[in-house]
């Protein structure tokens, strides 16, 4: 028996060199999604930021909703939707408006923001952003599920709120909760039943929390009366394939660089292994990044998969390291070659191919014999004289000369 297919998506946060028409950087982040879905990707998740420069998506909703007229089967999450920084009602119900356009396509990630500048320009202390979003995920599960929320908090209030639409997915649109390394993720998940989303699953402090935050999220569940489940479990991490692992290198001297520098000098966040010398050197050996071959994509798969005790999908974090036309060969050789091994897509073309090749002199033997079968009953018919010479003498008969 064969078990669950593991998912495969990005999460498209996005990440923009300065120098590029932001336009066009846009557009190319349609394109992307457009081909993740030509491809057979089964996820993507927009991020949404509003400084720094570099991840340039300030509305996920309205990403998706573009995105959703130029795909046909790829779901779209928001990865994620910053709960502090919108009212609970008007961010549900823009979602549950998604639900419907998008026939259900659309998924509904949440979390407290993770650009401390975001939070400053709209005055909100990043010492209450994980307590707001705790809140605003309350009233939010509630009103996708089709429920009525009272509820007053010091930045919010909702007096008998509810969504004038039932949602189109039933019982509720798919939510999940995005965590790293501290337990606000889990816990908020477990809490509300809902799924994960382990943005940094491949840095350190992410790879070695996988097993114990799961175990968080499984914990609060059971206090809370709820179920978590595997399958809504999605991990995050960067890959660039190529050909070979040379060609790969070279390919990501393109904008690694770039995207390191917004790391450690803009955004603060600890997504790029610290030391001296090669940075692919580091990524590669602390296990941070995939920069190699499909075959180093499924071992940091298995890697993952081992860590974590199993989840639901594998998510690329988009990054641009190669230019465009390397970076779209990157996803199709995932899906090509990467993909099919990990969801065990040819177990049985390879059981059918060494089947056949094992037993072909057999096969070949009963094809043989059901030719000559045909052959004699018309020379039985005809006459050995009315036949053609060729077929006499792949027969190993010859015709009588007069």
């Amino acid at each position: 028996m064969l078990g669950p297919r593991l998912r495969f998506g990005a999460f498209v946060a996005p990440f923009h060199a300065l120098e590029e028409n932001p336009t066009l950087a846009l557009e190319r982040d349609l394109e992307l999604v457009q081909w993740m879905d030509q491809l057979g990707y089964d996820e993507a998740w927009i991020g949404e930021h509003h400084s720094a420069g570099m991840e340039i998506i300030a509305s996920p909703e309205l990403f998706i909703a573009t995105a959703a007229e130029r795909t046909k089967h790829i779901r779209l999450g928001t990865g994620v939707s910053s709960l502090p920084y919108h009212h609970p009602l008007m961010l549900a119900d823009r979602i549950n408006q998604l639900d419907h356009i998008t026939r259900g396509r659309v998924m509904f990630g949440a979390g407290p923001g993770a650009l401390s500048s975001d939070a400053f320009m709209m005055g909100i202390s990043p010492l209450k952003q994980r307590d707001m979003m705790d809140e605003a995920l309350a009233a939010i599960v509630q009103l996708l599920r089709g429920e009525t929320v009272t509820m007053k908090t010091d930045w919010f209030e909702l007096a008998e709120a509810r969504l004038q639409m039932t949602p189109y997915s039933r019982p509720s649109v798919e939510m999940t909760v995005a965590s790293q390394v501290s337990p606000t993720g889990s816990r908020a998940a477990g809490k509300h039943g809902l799924g994960l989303l382990s943005i940094g699953a491949t840095s350190a402090g992410g790879f070695n929390a996988l097993a114990s935050n799961w175990a968080i999220a499984e914990e609060a569940a059971k206090d809370a009366g709820m179920t978590v489940d595997r399958a809504a479990w999605r991990l995050v991490g960067p890959m660039h394939v190529a050909e070979s692992r040379e060609q790969a290198r070279a390919n990501v001297a393109f904008g690694l660089h770039k995207w390191m520098a917004y790391f450690r000098d803009v955004a603060q966040l600890p997504m790029a292994p610290e030391g001296d010398g090669d940075p692919v050197d580091r990524f590669i050996e602390s296990g941070m990044a995939v920069i190699g071959t499909p075959d180093d994509a499924v071992a940091q798969i298995e890697r993952l998969q081992k860590q974590s005790g199993g989840f639901g999908a594998f998510l690329q974090l988009a990054h641009n390291w190669a230019d465009w036309a390397q970076t779209k060969r990157s996803y199709e050789l995932i899906a090509r070659y990467v993909m099919p091994k990990v969801q065990d897509l040819n177990v049985n073309r390879e059981a059918s191919y060494q089947w056949v090749g094992d037993n072909a002199e057999r096969f070949m033997a009963q094809a043989r014999m059901a030719v000559g079968v045909r052959i004699a009953q018309h020379i039985q018919e005809k006459g050995v004289d009315n036949i053609q010479p060729e077929i006499l003498q792949a027969m190993g008969m010859a015709k009588k000369e007069e």
